[in-house]
């Protein structure tokens, strides 16, 4: 099951029952079987205070990821998503906002199959893989 939830803003995912049959792909994909996926939307101040008393890191970022599973092979997690800098990043890379969504959901799966981009060739495989799978977002129907 795929949530979304809002903690300190309002929105809404756009087409939201397209967008959890394309992150159920993606999981698939992976080899991975879904339990549960909380989405929890929230502003650049929320998720910097998460950020700070869970990591210890005291800078911005646009999402933060949880993984609670205990088995193997099967998702279960928080992902915390800050609206504020979606739309920062989104003008940044000159991107319309609903591609920069998508980009942040995939990559809070990506983490929560395994995936991790703390060095430059694994951020280079994640992106690849994002894109990839942007590119089917329309494909879903």
């Amino acid at each position: 099951m795929i949530q979304f939830f809002n903690e300190d803003v309002e929105f809404k995912v756009p087409n939201p029952r397209k967008t959890k049959l394309w992150l159920k792909n993606i999981i698939e994909s992976e080899g991975f079987g879904l339990n549960q996926i909380n989405y929890i939307f929230c502003s650049d101040e929320y998720l910097l205070s998460i950020n700070q008393q869970y990591l210890n890191h005291d800078f911005y970022t646009d999402i933060i990821t949880f993984d609670n599973s205990d088995e193997e092979q099967t998702i279960e997690g928080d992902i915390f998503i800050s609206i504020d800098r979606i739309k920062e990043n989104a003008e940044q890379l000159s991107k319309v906002f609903n591609e920069e969504l998508l980009r942040v959901l995939v990559h809070g799966v990506l983490h929560l199959v395994g995936y991790d981009d703390h060095e430059d060739k694994d951020e280079l495989l994640m992106r690849e893989k994002e894109d990839s799978y942007i590119s089917l977002f329309q494909f879903i129907k």
